[in-house]
């Protein structure tokens, strides 16, 4: 079959290559050639011989047979050529189908595929969806849950912030209010719709606004928050302390948008403050006072006991009254330390240099401690190591008391053998280092306790005689101090059971020499002294001392007194107490001075210990000395004031001053009488009556308005609130109280801040009981 399809496709490629004529007169030769060999064939099989009509028949019938059977054949063959052309390009055709039949399976198996995954995807998307909607659905949900609770956190923090006693405000980064809680809105008297969007300066007076704009400023500028105190008023005029906290706050991507501001209400606190202040001050005047009253007797003892000294006695007499003269100045020397305690405490104590003759301070010591330690039967030794400068310049006082101290401790608790002083100075370019040591061979001091006995109240007990070592644990807390102030300092060295060795070291200017009073030996003539003196013991002393030097003393007991006694033509000197029963010793000095034209020096007799003579001198005197007199003290001041032919002076007294002599009667002084009789003769008493409960009712609001006003020290507050209960009070005719708030609501009257408080306390404490009175005398008109 091979072999036949491969001779047909030979024919046919012979065809196509001859062309049909060509090929159809081949095939025509060949068919008759084949013809006659046939013919001659079947002849010779059949005859046995071949004639040449055979032949001729033979060529005959393939000459008339063969162009048909060629051109049949060729006709066939050429269609079909045709068809296997056709055929062929079918074919060609339908491979070419099939390939890409075959790539459209490929892509379509691919489409497939990938619509699959699409489906898988489209499926697990939809799952997604699905999945992403219930968690959407979720979300919203709880995105509403979480937005209604921080609704319900927003309300309730708000709640808390409206709620809150302090002040809660936010500011933009121009200084314009932003929001506020209600405390901020009752503070200044707008809701926080109307306060937002305006700055402190239209909210606030200037005074208020200034502090606040220049710490709005600092936080802005320092990004710091910044915490400081203010007063702030509300719209009744009350004014309240507050401890004002700013801080800056941020958005999150770090913009600076303002600050928040926080104001604690610390009134409270503050007054709490003025009150432990005021107690303090309350206490000073109370130990004034105390060391005054003790001090008068005090005086009187240690000045009748030296001057009996002076008497003939007998040596058991002599050492009794040395005895009393030295407890009473051991006695005032403990008066100094409790007064200076309280200075101490206040960090008030000071200190007044002036020029002392050193050598005269040491013996005066030295005689001092040898009368004390003669009385207890001990020895008490002074070595001076160097020469001593003659004068230095120190305060005297505050020395002698840290060295009184030192010895009396010494002595305190030494039983047997004694105390010794020992005295060095280095003097170098106007300055002298002195070292004094005060050893005593007593019970000495724990090395425990060594540490803190300068502490104060504190007590070392010991075990032997149960003595204290340090007293009351008040006089070496006080001296250290003291000599700390004196830029020194003082040590102490001890061992139990074998005394004890305190050193102060000073480092002290030295003065010159003529700097030093020289104190006269004689008064050229007596004087005429008027003193003023409440205390019948301190008369009796001072008189005595004055007297024995040759003055003759007109003595007046109280102001009043002194007022109506005196004549500035009869006396050379005057002698003023400080504390009298009706007045002070100042207020006689300004009536004197504004009364009289020329006077005779006055001088301050003070029981306190003297610090600073200029004081006294600002208010009137001329000098100050201190109770009980010593002879040294007066010739000082007469040295100094009384020249011995001071003639007394004729000129005539200037005109009086007019003096305000109200009358005794309580409603004289209490009540405008002339214009409530007037009133109630018009209007009758119920008007009265009406106002006065009107004024009852308005007095808390004004008083606590005031208080808040004078606790913050705001004069123009004070002068506004007592201009208001002046003129409340005289319209119905509060007299008292009307003088005293006229007073308050006048800043410029002499030392204004130094009375006021005064002035609203008896403001507080007396409308009622006036009220009280004035009801009573509107009864008694019935």
């Amino acid at each position: 079959m091979k072999t036949i399809k491969n001779l047909a496709q030979y024919y046919v490629d012979l065809l196509v290559k001859l062309g049909i004529l060509r090929f159809s007169i081949l095939l025509a030769l060949a068919l008759v050639a084949l013809a006659v060999v046939v013919q001659v064939g079947i002849t010779l099989f059949l005859n046995g011989r071949v004639d040449n009509i055979d032949i001729v028949r033979s060529v005959f019938f393939g000459l008339i047979i063969t162009p048909w059977a060629v051109y049949f054949l060729s006709v066939v063959v050429d269609q079909l050529e045709d068809s296997r052309q056709r055929l062929s390009k079918l074919v060609s055709k339908l491979k070419d189908m099939r390939s890409r039949d075959q790539e459209l399976n490929q892509k379509l198996q691919q489409n497939i595929t990938k619509l699959n995954l699409e489906i898988e995807e489209r499926i697990k998307a939809e799952a997604a969806r699905e999945d992403a909607m219930k968690d959407l659905e979720n979300e919203v949900y709880q995105r509403e849950r979480t937005q209604m609770e921080l609704a319900e956190r927003t309300a309730l923090l708000r709640s808390f912030i409206d709620a809150s006693p302090d002040l809660i405000y936010y500011r933009n980064a121009d200084g314009v209010f932003s929001g506020c809680n209600r405390a901020m809105e009752e503070l200044t008297g707008r809701k926080e719709s109307q306060l937002v969007g305006l700055t402190p300066w239209d909210v606030y007076s200037k005074e208020v606004a200034q502090p606040i704009v220049e710490t709005d400023q600092q936080v802005f500028a320092n990004n710091n928050a910044l915490t400081y105190e203010q007063w702030l008023e509300y719209p009744d005029g009350r004014k309240n302390y507050f401890e004002l906290r700013k801080v800056p706050f941020y958005s999150q991507d770090g913009r600076h948008l303002g600050l928040v501001g926080f104001g604690r209400d610390i009134t409270e606190r503050k007054r709490h403050e003025e009150s432990l202040e005021k107690a303090s001050r309350d206490k000073t005047t109370f130990i004034s006072t105390i060391s005054h009253e003790l001090r008068t007797p005090l005086n009187g003892i240690v000045g009748l006991s030296r001057m009996l000294l002076d008497t003939p006695m007998t040596d058991e007499q002599r050492k009794h009254m040395q005895t009393i003269n030295v407890s009473a100045i051991t006695l005032g020397n403990i008066f100094n330390d409790i007064i200076d305690m309280d200075k101490f405490d206040r960090r008030k104590l000071e200190l007044f240099p002036a020029p002392l003759d050193f050598e005269q301070f040491v013996t005066e010591m030295e005689s001092i401690s040898a009368l004390m330690a003669e009385q207890k039967g001990l020895r008490f030794d002074l070595e001076r190591l160097s020469d001593l400068p003659q004068a230095i310049e120190v305060d005297a006082t505050r020395l002698r008391q840290v060295l009184w101290n030192l010895i009396n401790n010494a002595m305190k608790f030494t039983k047997e053998g004694g105390v010794v002083m020992s005295v060095s100075a280095e003097q170098n370019e106007g300055f002298a280092d002195i070292t004094i040591e005060v050893e005593d061979t007593g019970i000495g001091i724990p090395e425990s306790e060594v540490e803190k006995i300068f502490a104060m109240y504190y007590q070392v007990k010991s075990g032997k005689d149960n003595l204290h070592a340090v007293g009351t644990g008040i006089g070496l807390a006080v001296s250290q101090q003291l000599i700390h102030m004196m830029q020194g300092e003082i040590t102490v060295s001890s061992e139990e059971g074998f005394g004890s060795v305190f050193t102060v070291y000073i480092h002290v200017p030295l003065s010159k020499e003529s700097e030093l009073i020289a104190q006269p030996t004689e008064i050229v003539q007596p004087l005429r002294i008027f003193m003023v003196e409440d205390i019948e013991l301190n008369v009796t002393v001072a008189r005595s001392l004055l007297e024995s030097l040759g003055h003759s003393v007109t003595v007046a007991m109280t102001g009043e007194e002194a007022k109506a006694k005196f004549d500035p033509q009869h006396y050379d000197l005057v002698f003023l107490d400080i504390q009298l029963p009706d007045m002070t010793g100042f207020d006689i000095a300004q009536y004197y001075r504004q009364r009289y034209e020329s006077l005779p020096p006055l001088v301050a007799l003070t029981a306190n210990v003297l610090k600073d003579k200029n004081e006294y001198l600002r208010q009137g005197m001329d000098d100050a000395i201190s109770k009980p007199l010593s002879v040294q003290a007066v010739q000082k001041v007469i040295a100094k004031s009384c020249l011995p032919e001071s003639p007394t002076t004729d000129n005539a007294p200037l005109q009086e001053v007019t003096q305000e002599h109200p009358d005794h009667d309580c409603y004289q002084k209490l009540l405008d009488i002339a214009m409530l009789e007037s009133y109630v003769d018009i209007v009758g008493a119920k008007p009265v009556l009406d106002s006065i409960e009107m004024f009852e009712s308005m007095m808390p609001d004004y008083i606590q308005v005031l208080d808040s006003n004078m606790m913050a020290k705001d004069k123009d507050g004070i002068v506004s609130e007592a201009h208001k209960i002046k003129g409340a009070a005289g319209s119905i005719g509060l007299q008292r109280i009307q003088r005293v708030a006229q007073k308050a609501q006048s800043p410029d009257m002499p030392a204004w801040w130094e009375n006021v408080d005064d002035w609203v306390e008896e403001i507080k404490n007396e409308y009622q009981n006036d009220i009280a009175v004035l009801r009573q005398w509107l009864e008694s008109r019935h």
